[in-house]
């Protein structure tokens, strides 16, 4: 079960890393072999299916994606609390955003998928 102690931890670091646009502290959150998807991923990096694996590939997606997003800015609106997952809904660049975490037992995530309005 996910405690929400941790998921508040989470979300309050996961955001103040994206603010900051440091992105050797976003990638602290994940294992190296997570996957993610998001709509995003098929314009920037050029992925059909949206969906890539692996911090090096994601860290190259996100680094493309803070240099073309200087403003990017997060607002959490809420934390929600799932079974071994986090759900982050909140105001970004592209507007009202949620971004659904699932961990693994060491409390990294290992897959995360992004939606947006």
């Amino acid at each position: 079960m996910m405690d929400k102690k941790f998921a508040d931890e989470f979300a309050t670091d996961w955001v103040e890393s994206w603010n900051a646009h440091n992105l050797p502290r976003i990638l602290s959150h994940y294992a190296d072999d997570f996957e993610m998807s998001s709509p995003v991923i098929s314009k920037i990096a050029d992925e059909p299916s949206g969906t890539l694996k692996g911090k090096e590939k994601i860290g190259n997606y996100w680094a493309k994606a803070l240099q073309l997003t200087p403003e990017l800015h997060f607002n959490l609106l809420a934390t929600l609390v799932g079974v071994n997952s986090i759900t982050l809904y909140y105001e970004g660049a592209r507007g009202l955003s949620a971004e659904v975490f699932h961990f693994n037992q060491d409390g990294k995530v290992f897959k995360a998928y992004a939606h947006y309005v």
